[in-house]
């Protein structure tokens, strides 16, 4: 199990060193210290991880630091989680059009339903009592209302 703190909602200024100093004056532990960046500008992204020895040096932590205040904001720790899986397996079509993706899509890509301008989902119910197995209901009502659609 690991001992990992993330420590959230850093200033950009924040180092390794800064962390580093902030648990020397709280007599605090730390196997490791890192302050995530972007690769590409080598700004902070405004958390860190901590690597603790041991549990109760982790717990320590995160009772230190959780909420704390720094400069307009508090600080959050907490224990660190496994990264998410960042590519799955593709999706898998299903239905009439699975063997063809269509014109200018993509076969990984999801579909979603069409919006409408209010960002409802447009149809979705429709295309959801089409997809569906049962047998439509055959009133005089629902045969006069599929003849106006």
């Amino acid at each position: 199990m690991s001992n990992t703190v993330f420590l959230g909602n850093l200033p950009a200024w924040v180092t390794a060193d800064d962390i580093k100093s902030w648990l020397s004056a709280e007599n605090l532990v730390a196997d490791s210290i890192k302050v995530i960046r972007n690769p590409e500008t080598q700004e902070s992204k405004g958390f860190a991880f901590i690597e603790a020895p041991n549990v109760e040096e982790m717990n320590s932590i995160i009772r230190r630091f959780d909420r704390a205040p720094l400069e307009d904001r508090m600080l959050r720790a907490n224990p660190a989680q496994p990264p998410k899986s960042k590519g799955g397996p593709p999706v898998r079509a299903v239905g009439p059009m699975a063997g063809s993706a269509g014109p200018g899509m993509d076969r990984n890509k999801r579909m979603r339903p069409a919006r409408d301008a209010a960002g409802g989902a447009a149809g979705a119910a429709a295309a959801t009592k089409r997809k569906s197995n049962k047998p439509q209901p055959t009133s005089a009502f629902a045969e006069e209302l599929a003849k106006a659609l």
